[in-house]
């Protein structure tokens, strides 16, 4: 018995968990498949006779636009990710399959959720540049800002200022009161540091008790001066009552200031960590 594939054909779209796309040269569509309720939350007939650029992401139209472009050219476009407005106004990340149809008149696209590939993607990599105990920046990440930064003020003539802070005494936190408690006192120390910042600067956890501070577009050893004593201050405030019979310890500041007290990445760090080393010398002798 022969097979009528010009019959069966149709429902063979119609059966795919990806959704297919024509739209004609003026971005109408003419055609979609069934797939497009799971993937943007309408009907068929609901997009059938609309334009495509309707329900695209707005931030995502200009590199669309540039995609469709090269489509009509003659150029099939199969790896292309976007973002669209579903019908209840969530987001969806979408990979793209696309050509033009000389024959049809039209470019034919075949649509991938990818939503949940994009979260992955995120999430590994916020935790390849960031410290999971206190979400801060982590040394791979603080090393490419502040090379950034460098950059940028060696373009522009402006300064910056690089703070190294270690935590004094936060072994004995540790030993008295175990690690569970320990990182709840560093996630706190976390918190506190970036609420002294801007959202232009960075706060990183290097290691172990070991923060780094880095203030961009600075405009005076004054007001480097003013945020070393912010953070002071903040970081002497009590702990609250659920710590327990913990008290917050202190912290030791060493400062480096671009171009004054270095003009790269290993010389300013090498300069703040020894100025906090000599902070903290300075604090055992007083003590």
């Amino acid at each position: 018995m022969a097979v009528d594939l010009q019959a069966l054909y149709p429902k063979l779209i119609h059966l795919m968990l990806d959704t297919v796309f024509v739209v004609d040269k003026d971005n109408q569509i003419v055609f979609v498949s069934d797939a497009c309720k799971a993937l943007l939350g309408y009907h068929p007939s609901e997009l059938t006779g609309t334009a495509i650029t309707n329900y695209m992401h707005p931030d995502d139209l200009a590199i669309t636009q540039a995609s469709i472009v090269r489509v009509m050219s003659g150029k099939p476009h199969i790896d292309f990710r976007n973002r669209y407005i579903r019908k209840d106004g969530s987001v969806v990340h979408i990979l793209w399959a696309a050509f033009w149809s000389e024959e049809v008149g039209a470019r034919i696209g075949v649509a991938r959720d990818i939503t949940a590939l994009w979260q992955a993607e995120s999430e590994l990599h916020f935790l390849a540049h960031h410290d999971p105990l206190t979400e801060l920046a982590n040394r791979s990440l603080f090393s490419e800002r502040l090379e950034s930064a460098l950059r940028g003020a060696r373009r522009h003539q402006n300064s910056l200022a690089l703070l190294f802070i270690d935590i004094n005494d936060f072994k004995g936190i540790n030993d008295v009161h175990g690690h569970v408690a320990g990182d709840r006192v560093l996630r706190l120390i976390a918190q506190r540091l970036k609420s002294c910042v801007r959202e232009t600067d960075t706060v990183a956890r290097m290691g172990g008790d070991e923060f780094t501070v880095l203030l961009t577009d600075i405009q005076s050893q004054d007001a480097v001066a003013a945020k070393v004593e912010q953070i002071l201050e903040i970081m002497a405030e009590p702990l609250g009552a659920d710590f327990g019979a913990i008290k917050m310890p202190s912290c030791s500041i060493g400062v480096a200031c671009y171009p004054a007290d270095g003009e790269d990445a290993d010389t300013l760090l090498s300069h703040a960590d020894g100025e906090m080393y000599r902070v903290k010398k300075q604090r055992s002798i007083v003590r």
